[in-house]
Parts: C-alpha cells; structure tokens; sequence
C-alpha cells in the first residue's frame, strides 16, 4: 500500500460516497498493515490533542502587576524606602502582595482548560488491522484506519461512514442536537450541509446510543472537529472585565490628582523658599493620601463574599472578576437543551380519531392529565388513545422505574412515549407480561420505523410507529370510536395535513399503527407484517422549557438584559420552544446555513434583531458573541458541550453546566451551574448586580475620605501650616480603620429595585453624577471639620498632640461616613440602621484598633501619637457626627424635589 500524499484533512468527506472515501485513504476493509500504520504515524502523529505552551506560572504572576493601582502602590513603596518611611514602605508592599498572590490562584486555575480536552479523548477503540479486529490504544488510530463501533462507544475520531445498522449517535457535546441523530453510511451530500446534518459522517467524543456500523477514519487528533474546538480556545484572548476596566480608570484619575497636587505643592513651596527635601515629604504624603491602599484588598475581599452568596444559589464562580462582570450583562446567549428546557422529552399533543388532545404534566415525571379544549377526559370512554399509548409501550425498547424518583434508560422519545403512557396507568412491565415481545423489526433510519411482534391470546399482535408520512402507506384502514374504517385518501391527507401542522410547531410527531393476526406464529412472514395495518394517530413530543425558566427570562426582560438562544436543534423545534419561554414571536429567527452566506459586517447589523439561532456550529457561535461584543454589549454564554467552549472562552463571562457539562466546558468558563438552571444564572445576575452597587458604596467611602485627607494636608500646605498628619498617620487610616468598613460596605444589601433597572454599560465609568457629588460634598465637609480641629489644637498644645487630635477626630469622622455610603439616595434610617450588622462589627473593630494605639505605650511610640483625655472625646463625637447629620439633611432635601430615579442618570 503507497502513502503518497492525500488529502486527510479534507472537509467534504460527507459529498463522496464510502467506496471512494475509503479509495481516497488509500485502505479497504481488511484494514491497514502494521508497516502502513508505522509510516502514518510518523506523519500525522499521534490521535491526540496538542496543547499549546501556556502561560508559566511566573508570567501569570507577574501579570497581576500591570494595573494602575498596583503599579502606584509599588511606586508609594520605592519613593516610601527613599525617605526612610521602613514600616510605611512594609504596610504597602505586604497589600500589593496579598492582592497579587489571590489574582494568581484564580488564574493559574484557569489556564488548565486543554487538559480537560485531552481526558476526554477515549482511551481504546477497536479497529480492523491485517484482517483482523483488534483493541487498539484510541491515540494510535491514523487516517485510514476502519474503526468499529458498537453501542456505548465513545467516537475515537472523524470518519465517513461505510456501514451502519440502526446507528444512532448522541452528538449533543459537538453539535446541541438535543436528540441522538440516526446515520446512514450510502448517504452522498450536498457540501453545505452543516455538520449537525451530516448523517454519513461520525464526529470524535461523540456516543454511539444503540447500533453499529464502522467508520473509515479520516481524521485524528487536531485535525478533528474536537481538535478545531481546542484550536479555537488556544487562540482566544479574555477581554478584561467591566470591573478591571473601571478599576483601570480609577487608577488613571488617582494617579493625575497625585501629580496635579504634588506639582501645585512643590511649586508653592518652592517660591515660598521652603527646602526640596521638606516638599519632597509633603509630596510623598499626599501621594499616601491619595492611594486607597485598601482597595486591591476590598475589592478582592467583596468579590469572595460574592462568589459564597452565588455558591448558596447553584452558581459556582470559577474566576474573581466574573462575579461584578454578571452585573454589568446586557445579553445572555443560553444553550436550550437542558439550560432552557429540562432535556427530557414530554410528549403535549395527541391525535386520535378526530380529537386533539392537550396532554399536561413535564419531562419523566409519570403526573399529568389528557384534555380536549381545557376539560379532562375519561379514559374509559377514550378506548382509541389507550390503543395508542399501548402500542407507544409495547412497540420501545426504553425502560423506566417509577419508584418516587423516576429513572430512564434509552432513547429519549422513546422515554417519553412511556411516561405519557404512564400518565394512562399503563406500566410497560404489566404490557410486557400481557403481551410477550416475539418478534421485532429494528429502527433504521431507511425504513423510519419499528415493528414489534406480541402475543395475544391466540393471535398475534403487530405494532408499528415511525415517521407518519411511511407508516400511514402501509395502513388500509383507521380506527375510530374502536371501530376500523377504510381509510381513503382524503382521510391520508388530512393526516398528513395534522403531522405537518404538529411538526410546525415544532414538535416530534410519531405515527402509530397495529393490526391482529390470526395466523400461528411459524406462519407469520416478515413481508407480511407490514401490510393492512391499522392507523391510530399520532403523538408529538417536546423538550420542555422549565418552568423557572419562563419567569428568569420575564425578570431579564424587566432588566434590560436580552436573552439569545442558541441550538443545534432544527429551526421549528427552537421557535416552538422559544414562544413556550416568553420570547418575542415577532423577532427573526436564523439558522446555521443562513450565517454562512453572510459577512460578519452583515452580521453585526442584524445581530440584536435576531432571538433565535438553529442549527448552528461552535464557529457559529464565536460570530455572533463577537457581532454582539462590537454592538458594545456585556455578553454571558451558557453551555454544556464541547461544542460550547470556545464561545464560552470568547465571551464576557462563560457559564457551564454542572450536571451535563462536559469538563472541558467547565475548565473553559467563568462560572458553573450546579443545577443546570437558567434561572440560577439570573439569581446570579442579581447577586453581581448588588456587588456592583456595593464596589460604588466603598469606593465612594474610600475616595471620599482620601480627598479629605489629601485637602487638609493640601490646605495646610498652602498656609504654611506644619503636617496635620504623618504618612504612617494616613496608612493607617487608609488599612487599619477604612479597611474593615469598607469590607463590610462590600455586603450591604441590595435595593429590592435594583432588577428593575437597566444594566450598567460596559462604558459608563463607576463615578457618576451622584458619586462625584458625594465624594467632593464629603471630602469637604471632611477637611472643613478637621481643619480648625488641627488649628486650634496646634495653638493650645505640642505638635505631636495636635497631630493625634486630628488623626483621631479623622478616624471617628469616618466611622460615621461609613454609615453614609450605605446608600447614595436613601436614609440611613430607610434602609435600616442595623440591616448590615457587618458593618456595626467592623466600625466597633475599627474604633478599638484606634484606642489600642492610641492607649497602648508601645504602640502609640511606633505610630508618633500621644493618648487622648476624655474633655477631647467630648469635643470629638459631635463633630465626628457632622457629616451623617449633614448628608441626611441633604438626602431629605433631593428626595423631596427631584425623582431620586433620574438623578444618577
């Protein structure tokens, strides 16, 4: 056999039929020879994935120093040694350090993703090689190779089909296709075909359901359709986060005010006369002043209280800044199968006769009623639908318990032919006995139908069920009110007329037929099975949406937040669902084929219109969470299968499943469902809607104090006045007493309103109108008290006292601003005094670190301060009182004239 060269990477093996796909590989049905497989192994290497060299571990360390924030931290550090400010150089760098090492745990995590790629691929696969079958390692298959396949496998690589009996194969992972896909191997198809059709083809990872058949292998490892997936997700970049851009931009203004005012100062005090070293120091202090060195930590710190709050609502959070990112989501592009509805197929409308029957009840659960317009029917008076759900029974392969928890095993609409008969208290094991299977026909996807054998007494009884269309050809007569009528061709007609109405609705509709013979069963001839049979009716079957589902998606809606699915499913089957879950009926609905005949500009134009996508590839859903992005749009990505990774890489936030997801899609995401829930990713929206209300909160609490603190030491630089307060002074502001506060502002809890406002925009920086206001009203307010507190304490006592005076008037003052920052527009008293009950415990910590300082010897000696007498705490808490009482006062002036709903748009 010659290895010249051959085209095995080819993506129209499905137009060729299988004897020229296996004279195009250069193989026959034998198999290969060991020399031949020795000379393609050495070409096309192992049948395994490639992992491209990741990120080592110090580069992802070393990464989490780019932002702003830290690099002016590090910077507050190195200028801190030059001065000889040791213990304040230590506190900053011991921050930057902590913060660093928790960005570097979530990250290093996640760069493991292609590892999960390579345990999915299946271990052994069984091959012909020089004639015989054999047990193969699955990585030593090459093009060429005929790979057999039995029920249960797992697919070890790509190829034309060149055999198959009664193969169905579960391709969901790979494709979406809710249920497994019938193959044919003497199929020859049009080059546009997309993969999910491609009934002559077999995919890698895929699961063969019932069958076999053998494959000609004509890919492996990277060439895969699996492997394109891991190409794709080695070649995504994770944009940055809506948090780590604002963060970014916080970093930006800090380090402008820093320069503006150390400049200002310097300047001043050098036309004043005043040596460099001393401005050089006031510099430095300002510079202190206007870090919130806390904030890595707090931001870090309400993201990880963040993750545990989701964890309690079945949403595992896998990456930090994935918590505020689901705060900011404008659109929610879900997988159906099993995320919208509950990947259990449920049988909801019978025809028989001349009724249409409503059946109620969801998924495997055995409850439901049969209804004829909204009124429940007597079974005892509807012999013809316990026919039909006999035959549904008896003519299945799948088997269900219904012991308190329902479990199936088989073909999911198989399954639901027997729940629904169930729902009749007709049990398949009490059938089975009654009338023994002694005979069968298989499914194949030629004939589209089954034909099962039973006994009955002393005649035999036939039962058939398959696509309508092929069973109703082989009926003579129709059973009606329990009698059998001739059926005429306009009765075929109209049956054909009510299987094609049912199928626009997007259900699978399934034909069912019988007849009884009299003849003994030595007698009984296989062509004779199939002839003068008797039609019943038809049953149409769904995946259900969830019930939780429909009210998650009404709670989008109130959110702004649109909601996109797409499906492998075909395109009437996604519409039919789509209406049950409340999506919009006039918006367009497009399929795979119809994405490929346009440009991704013509996308993008289009790409907000559209609801609904079928049919469609992992190439596919790249495209359309990209057309969003350029819309401007914070994008979330469900999924479960492979199939779904590189979407859910490429989008803002990735959401897995954590039943049904393969691990690869669970490496590849953000967060993980542990129910499997659309409305769990709601909840979560929510929950990362509240945590970014809550980053406000503090920050406007931190930002508020630093611009206090960076006046008074500005002011009292320009009137020539000594340092109000020390650089250690104002580290330990900045840590030790706003740090806890501000933790604490980190779980407020949120308005009740706030899922009935729109999401905020990627864009939109975190200082808002209302945030400006406070931070500035604040900050004066701030410098306005302490100010005169340091004036007159300075005129009656030494300078360390005054500096103590003003450091502890400061703390207090922003114990009180803390309650403040609970919210921007209601009372203190609206909200609750005492709601945040984490927030009274970090003031009471932050207030007993200060008086450990303040009355501890040692302790008050390293932080340059002297104890204070209680006439000063008399003087100090009405003060420090000053600006709740002020920001109340104002909060009830706005609310009273402006519609607090408008003021911080």
């Amino acid at each position: 056999m010659h290895t010249q060269e051959v085209a095995y990477t080819k993506e129209d093996w499905h137009t060729i039929d299988s004897d020229k796909a296996i004279q195009v590989l250069q193989t026959n049905s034998e198999g290969l020879s060991t020399p031949e497989v020795k000379k393609r192994l050495e070409k096309h290497g192992f049948n395994e994935l490639r992992e491209e060299k990741g990120r080592s571990p110090f580069f992802i360390f070393f990464d989490q120093f780019k932002e702003f924030l830290m690099i002016l931290l590090l910077a507050a550090v190195f200028i801190s040694v030059l001065v000889g400010e040791i213990i304040d150089a230590t506190m900053i760098f011991a921050i930057v350090i902590a913060s660093a090492m928790l960005g570097f745990f979530q990250e290093y995590k996640a760069e493991r993703s292609l590892e999960a790629l390579k345990r999915m691929v299946t271990p052994k696969a069984y091959v012909h090689r020089n004639g015989e079958e054999v047990e193969i390692p699955a990585k030593e298959l090459v093009p060429g190779d005929i790979l057999i396949l039995k029920t249960g496998d797992k697919v070890s690589a790509d190829g034309r089909l060149i055999e198959a009996m009664g193969l169905h194969l579960d391709e969901a992972s790979l494709t979406g296709e809710s249920v497994p896909v019938g193959k044919e191997s003497n199929l020859v198809l049009d080059k546009k075909v997309p993969i999910s059709e491609r009934k002559n083809f077999v995919y890698t990872a895929t699961t063969v359901t019932s069958g076999r058949g053998k494959i000609a292998v004509t890919s492996t490892g990277m060439n895969t359709e699996f492997g394109k997936i891991a190409s794709m997700m080695q070649a995504v970049e994770e944009p940055p986060t809506p948090l780590q851009i604002r963060l970014s931009h916080v970093g930006k203004w800090l380090v402008a005010v820093c320069l503006v005012i150390v400049t200002i100062v310097t300047i001043i005090g050098i036309i004043r006369g005043n040596p460099l070293f001393e401005m050089f120091l006031w510099g430095v202090a300002l510079a202190v002043a206007a870090v919130p060195e806390a904030l890595p930590a707090v931001v870090t710190g309400a993201l990880a209280i963040g993750v545990q709050r989701m964890a309690k609502k079945n949403a595992i959070v896998r990456k930090l800044p994935a918590v505020e990112t689901l705060g900011s989501t404008t659109v929610i592009c879900s997988d159906k199968t099993g995320t919208l509805t509950r990947n259990e197929m449920t049988v909801r409308c019978i025809h028989v006769g001349d009724k249409e029957i409503e059946v109620t009840g969801f998924g495997f659960d055995p409850k439901g009623e049969f209804k004829v317009n909204g009124n429940t029917i007597d079974l005892d008076d509807n012999k013809d639908l316990v026919q039909l759900l006999r035959i549904g029974t008896l003519c299945n392969d799948a088997s269900i318990k219904l012991d308190g928890s329902t479990k199936a095993i088989g073909d999911p609409t198989e399954i639901a032919l027997l729940v629904v008969a169930a729902k009749a208290n007709l049990q398949k094991e009490n059938l089975d006995r009654k009338y023994p299977r002694i005979d069968e026909i298989s499914f194949s996807s030629e004939r589209k139908r089954m034909v099962t054998v039973h006994e009955s007494g002393k005649n035999k009884l036939v039962n058939v069920k398959g696509a309508p269309e092929f069973i109703i050809k082989l009926c003579s007569s129709v059973l009606k009110d329990g009698k059998q009528i001739k059926l005429t061709n306009e009765e075929k007609s109209k049956i054909i007329e009510i299987n094609e109405a049912m199928a626009r609705k997007g259900l699978r509709v399934l034909g069912m037929a019988f007849k009884d013979c009299k003849v003994p069963a030595g007698e009984l001839k296989p062509e004779d099975l199939e002839k003068d049979l008797v039609f019943v009716g038809l049953q149409g079957m769904i995946d259900t949406p969830r019930e939780e589902a429909i009210g998650a998606i009404k709670v989008c809606k109130d959110a702004g937040i649109k909601v996109i699915m797409i499906t492998g499913d075909h395109k009437l089957t996604a519409e039919a669902v789509a209406k049950e879950l409340g999506f919009s009926v006039k918006k367009r609905s497009i399929t795979g084929l119809e994405l490929d005949e346009i440009t991704d500009e013509e996308l993008v134009r289009i790409v907000e219109e559209v609801e609904v996508y079928a049919r469609t590839s992992p190439e596919h859903k790249i495209r359309i969470v990209k057309a969003l992005q350029k819309k401007g749009h914070v994008v979330a990505v469900t999924g479960d299968g492979v199939n779904d990774a590189p979407a859910l890489k490429n989008s803002d936030i990735g959401v897995a499943m954590g039943i049904t997801g393969t691990e690869v899609t669970k490496e590849a995401s953000d967060m993980i469902l542990t129910d499997d829930n659309f409305a769990s990713i709601v909840a979560a929206v929510e929950e990362g809607r509240g945590i970014y209300s809550n980053i406000k909160k503090y920050l406007t609490f931190l930002l508020s104090c630093n611009l206090g603190e960076i006046l008074i030491v500005f002011v009292a630089g320009i009137l020539g006045w000594p340092l109000p307060l020390l650089t250690i002074h104002l580290l330990w502001v900045n840590l030790a007493t706003d740090g806890l506060p501000a933790i604490a502002l980190g779980v407020d809890p949120t308005d009740p309103d706030i899922m009935q406002s729109p999401p905020i925009s990627k864009s939109e920086s975190i200082f808002t109108r209302r945030v400006k206001v406070f931070i500035a009203g604040l900050a004066i307010i701030i410098a306005l008290i302490i100010l005169p507190v340091f004036a007159i304490s300075l005129d009656r006592m030494d300078i360390i006292y005054a500096q103590s005076v003003t450091l502890t008037t400061l703390v207090m003052i922003e114990m009180f601003n803390a309650l403040n920052c609970r919210s921007l527009k209601y009372s203190i008293f609206k909200i609750g005094l005492f709601t945040n009950k984490w927030l009274i415990l970090a003031i009471a910590s932050s207030i007993v670190l200060h008086l450990s300082i303040l009355y501890i010897p040692g302790l008050s000696w390293l932080f340059k301060i002297q104890s204070l007498d209680l006439r000063f705490w008399a003087l100090c808490l009405p003060l420090a009182a000053l600006p709740l009482i002020i920001i109340e006062i104002a909060k009830y002036v706005e609310n009273r004239l402006i519609d607090s709903n408008t003021i911080d748009k």
